[in-house]
């Protein structure tokens, strides 16, 4: 026999049930009522004892409603947090005392946690799960799949390029080249003939036609780096292609159309260099039709674990990181950002056996006064935040960091780590503002 299953929503059994209550309270009500009148007799009683016990009834039914829907949440939300896999909210808000507001805490670190394992699962090449970077992959994942003109935004280090290529990895494109070109590192005089190529004979040292980096990105996507040091007649060049998709090659006549989707990146101000007249207008505006503005990593400091043991993998060596050189990567202020973490950890790794000992970083990171002010400082740019309450900040925020990198985000276990109460540690995390959830184990 075929076995029949009728699927109905709760926005709907749950008025019917509690409308059918009323409903069968109010037809025998009236049932009783009449009956009583009709015989003479005062309904009053009857009709009383009848509401006390549609009363009790429906407080029953209610009862049971609860326990079909709650029990499950109950047992997900107690297994969730027995397992660790999300904070227990001991006794800090009001609104998490109720049971509402306990489920709604849980769902959305649970919600917050399934986010870093799709974002690890989608971007391998970029490591971190700070909300910073979340926000980055967020805007990636939406670009991505068109084909609008990007514009990465970042100091020098960050990870331009491995955005660039995160994009192009989850396009449509993706099947088609992808071209890149440093505009800085190529002299002036040679650029364009690198972007757009040249004909033989076009000026003095052009042998052979040469195909310039858009044609060879035909179909596919050309990724500009550093594209603020570009000099102005080149500027005005790409703006035509930007406009018409056609190149012409140095010293050519011919119009060559190409289809290529175009990533830019820059560390510099461009909106400040277009005011100073150094970069087009309207080449900006055509470029930054979708911008992506990744933070520093002394903005994002939950993701310096995760990026030095990735790098400590990398490598090969067989060398960990001891827990105070953890400590001094957390309250360093990277102004080289991750690609000085890897030049650290790189150097680091060369000179230790099977530890990286807090000497050997202080000795590499001593190399960079000039740059940061100071080893531990706030910003480079104004001394009066280098003062000795802003380091022990700094410092103190960096064992935190590094507390919850070893103990998987578990704040028990960290506040033991360090010898403080949870609620403490709580205090220091709001201080510092700290994303807890970034460093849970199960999130890679």
């Amino acid at each position: 026999m075929k076995n029949f299953r009728f699927n109905i929503s709760l926005y709907v059994i749950i008025p019917l049930i509690s409308m059918g209550a009323v409903t069968f309270a109010v037809i025998i009500t009236y049932e009783i009522t009449a009956y009583y009148l009709r015989k003479g007799l005062n309904p009053f009683w009857p009709a009383a004892f009848w509401g006390m016990v549609m009363l009790v009834f429906t407080g029953c039914i209610s009862f049971l409603i609860a326990k079909i829907i709650i029990g499950p949440l109950e047992r997900f939300v107690q297994k969730a947090e027995n397992l660790g896999v999300v904070q227990k909210n001991t006794g800090i808000k009001e609104s998490l005392k109720d049971d509402m507001g306990r489920f709604t805490s849980v769902f959305d670190q649970v919600t917050e946690l399934l986010s870093r394992v799709e974002a690890r699962k989608l971007f391998p090449l970029i490591t971190g799960s700070s909300r910073g970077i979340r926000g980055v992959l967020n805007r990636i994942i939406k670009v991505a799949p068109t084909d609008s003109t990007v514009l990465i935004l970042g100091e020098t280090g960050t990870g331009k390029e491995l955005v660039a290529t995160s994009i192009y990895k989850h396009s449509r494109r993706k099947d088609k080249p992808f071209v890149t070109i440093n505009c800085a590192a190529i002299p002036a005089g040679l650029l364009e003939s690198e972007l757009f190529g040249h004909e033989k004979g076009s000026f003095t040292d052009a042998g052979a036609r040469k195909t310039g980096r858009f044609e060879l990105a035909d179909k596919g996507t050309i990724f500009l780096d550093e594209i603020g040091d570009m000099p102005l007649d080149t500027q005005a060049k790409l703006l035509r292609v930007l406009e018409n998709r056609y190149i012409e090659r140095v010293g050519g006549s011919q119009q060559i159309r190409v289809d290529v989707r175009i990533i830019a990146a820059t560390n510099r101000n461009l909106e400040e260099m277009v005011k100073q007249n150094r970069f087009r207008r309207d080449l900006f505006y055509r470029l930054n039709v979708f911008s992506i503005i990744i933070p520093p990593l002394r903005e994002r400091k939950e993701d310096i674990p995760a990026i030095a043991d990735h790098f400590i993998k990398k490598l090969g060596k067989g060398v960990d990181i001891a827990p105070e050189s953890m400590n001094i990567l957390s309250a360093y202020h990277w102004p080289g950002n991750v690609r000085e973490l890897q030049n650290i950890i790189e150097s680091a790794s060369i000179t230790a056996k099977d530890t990286i000992e807090p000497v050997q970083l202080l000795s590499l990171i001593a190399k960079y006064p000039q740059e940061a002010g100071s080893i531990f400082a706030g910003d480079e740019s104004d001394n009066s935040s280098c003062n000795i309450d802003q380091r022990i900040q700094e410092y103190e925020k960096g064992i935190i960091i590094a507390a919850l990198n070893r103990t998987g985000g578990v704040q028990i276990r960290a506040a033991k780590m360090l010898g403080i109460k949870e609620r403490s540690l709580w205090h220091r995390i709001k201080k510092y503002g700290i994303d807890v959830n970034s460093f849970k184990s199960d999130a890679g």
